[in-house]
């Protein structure tokens, strides 16, 4: 019995060595679906954002410039080239009539003496919005009628809003690096080491809302939460970081929208 069990493991053995020895990568490409159904849909609005943080980026013209550039390559939606939305704008230009366009509730809750919106802040101040200050715009996203009107101008589209806080942010701490050494022999090493640095990026913070052009109403909303930092000696522009940040959350952006997949290999064995 013991013969023939060591007889059989070393079978199986010189079996898988020789499977190992002889092999094949497959291609595979695995579906997936969208967050969202746009079946009845034939065309999507980028209509505008309510944005805050730094003014060294527009970033309600410039996320909507950039979703309206991949929509046009990588959904089957027609995109709609129209004047890009300045929300903030929109809802501070109601005045005593903002609560009628922002959460319909007509309690007066949204006038303000000096015509600055919720928050009373002025045209110079919107750049300096935190998200907590964000917040209160939002409900200008639960009026119906706002969105249904602005979807009955553009053939009742796919409307596409939310907000976007893109600002700097810096922090401190122990980080990784890679250095160079050679030994006695001149032979090249590379050891990472730990060392505490001073950092600066930015935070970028956007949430998508999706809403129905027929009917105003809400139907999927995203957020999420992006962060770069560089060494302090770098000088890297806002708007490359913008982009940077970004380039990260479009692939969950999209695929909400659009079938995509993911490709890959596997090995399969001759």
């Amino acid at each position: 019995m013991t013969a023939f069990f060591r007889a059989t493991v070393s079978a199986l053995l010189l079996l898988g060595a020789a499977a190992c020895s002889s092999y094949y990568e497959v291609p595979i490409e695995t579906p997936l679906q969208p967050k969202l159904d746009v079946g009845r849909f034939q065309r999507i609005l980028i209509a505008g954002f309510v944005a805050g943080g730094t003014d060294d980026v527009d970033t309600n013209l410039e996320t909507a410039r950039l979703l309206r550039s991949q929509l046009r390559s990588e959904s089957r939606l027609e995109v709609i080239d129209a004047e890009v939305l300045d929300l903030l704008a929109v809802a501070e230009s109601q005045d005593d009539d903002f609560d009628e366009v922002g959460n319909g509730n007509g309690n007066g809750e949204g006038t303000h003496e000096n015509g600055g919106g919720p928050l009373g802040l002025d045209a110079e101040a919107r750049g300096d919005l935190s998200e907590e200050d964000l917040e209160a715009y939002e409900h200008i996203f639960a009026n119906v009628s706002y969105w249904r009107q602005l979807g009955e101008e553009h053939q009742n589209p796919l409307i596409v809003t939310g907000t976007v806080h893109f600002t700097p942010h810096q922090r401190s701490g122990m980080v990784t690096r890679e250095r160079e050494i050679y030994d006695e022999f001149g032979r090249r090493m590379v050891r990472p080491m730990r060392a505490y640095r001073d950092r600066s990026g930015f935070v970028l913070s956007p949430t998508f809302i999706f809403i129905d052009g027929r009917t105003g109403i809400t139907l999927y909303t995203e957020r999420h939460r992006e962060e770069v930092l560089y060494d302090v000696t770098h000088n890297t522009p806002a708007l490359s970081s913008y982009f940077e940040l970004m380039d990260r959350l479009l692939p969950s952006f999209l695929g909400a929208l659009a079938d995509q997949s993911i490709r890959g290999t596997r090995i399969m064995l001759k």
